[in-house]
């Protein structure tokens, strides 16, 4: 059995690959780890595997998964970008309390959790971000928070991380293109932070801003959204327990494609609410303009709270295709993760949650 593939280009955009005579082409992936493994213009046949959910000794090792990282860095520069643009360098382990938060699902291979991205700022196709990303230098990296606070300022990031203590939390993530991921995550609750600033009684929203620099992120060389990519959360949406300030994942620092060096996770919002690597957190009155809803308000709302029951205007929300897995799954409201913030929107059209 034969299944067709198609490129996405960001939500809703779709590229399909053409063949002399109009032919689609046929992609196979591996229905175990979800890997291409060739095409049926190359005479490859695909063969479906009815497996149980992967183990965690199915997941790649990280002594494995940081060779395979430096072989492709020799080989067709990918990789972490080193202080000021030199060679490529290796992920570097991260200390912390072993998984606070988690669940009974597979975790998500790392070879498609750093090769399957969003992340605009290095181009709209999902190889993208691990192809070009090298060309930005996590370090040294300067996050500044600011606004209604009683200790507004700037600290470097590995001064940050030194102060709040990590946790790994696995959380599924689910984009708004109807595909999802479970990612072990390291990082810090935004809570901490956000307590750590001291907030004043008028602060009701955060806001949040990605680096601005097109020589190191090349897509932000067009105008496919407006630059910086911003984004926002209610106050008590940020201080919430799930709301985390990732620096690493799978126990490693942030891969410059997965956003480093430090990124929003909030897991039961759809993915483009996870905005990456963060300059600048700002307290302020006012609900923030975020990049999605100015680019298309009709399509994406301030809170992209993930919902089956509210389709995207141009497909359905109610299932999803997890990444490595061949059969679509139903879609949980708030990414399944109800029972800790549903509250928070209690008396509200969820329609207009969107």
């Amino acid at each position: 059995m034969l299944c067709h593939a198609y490129r996405i280009m960001g939500p809703g955009r779709t590229v399909k690959p053409r063949l002399p005579h109009g032919r689609l082409d046929m992609i196979i992936w591996h229905s175990w780890t979800g890997r291409r493994l060739g095409s049926s213009s190359e005479g490859i046949a695909m063969l479906i595997r009815n497996a149980p959910d992967l183990r965690d000794c199915d997941v790649t090792d990280h002594g494995l998964y940081l060779k395979r990282r430096a072989f492709i860095a020799g080989a067709a520069g990918l990789g972490l970008a080193a202080c000021g643009g030199a060679a490529p360098a290796s992920a570097a382990p991260l200390k912390y309390r072993p998984n606070r938060m988690a669940i009974d699902e597979s975790r998500t291979p790392l070879a498609d959790v750093t090769g399957y991205n969003n992340f605009y700022e290095f181009g709209t196709g999902k190889e993208d971000p691990a192809a070009y990303a090298k060309m930005m230098r996590s370090r040294p990296w300067t996050i500044t928070v600011d606004g209604l606070c009683d200790r507004p300022g700037s600290v470097d990031i590995d001064e940050l991380i030194r102060r709040f203590p990590l946790e790994e939390r696995i959380y599924r993530m689910r984009c708004v293109e109807a595909w999802s991921m479970v990612i072990p995550w390291v990082g810090f609750p935004l809570a901490a932070l956000i307590k750590s600033v001291g907030p004043k009684s008028n602060a009701k929203y955060v806001a949040f801003e990605t680096l601005h620099d097109p020589r190191q992120m090349p897509g932000q060389r067009s105008a496919v959204i407006r630059w910086p990519y911003r984004e926002g959360l209610r106050l008590d949406e940020a201080m919430n327990p799930l709301a985390l300030l990732a620096v690493g994942l799978y126990g490693q620092t942030l891969p410059n494609q997965n956003g480093a060096p430090i990124r929003l996770v909030v897991p039961w919002k759809y993915g483009f609410k996870g905005i990456k690597s963060i300059v600048r957190i700002r307290l302020t009155d006012r609900r923030p303009q975020t990049s999605w809803q100015m680019l298309a308000p009709g399509e994406y709302g301030f809170y992209g709270n993930v919902n089956p029951d509210v389709d995207h205007p141009r497909w359905s929300q109610a299932k999803e295709r997890r990444i490595g897995e061949f059969f679509r799954r139903k879609t949980l409201p708030f990414n399944g993760y109800g029972d800790q913030v549903a509250h928070l929107y209690r008396g509200l059209d969820p329609r207009k949650l969107y």
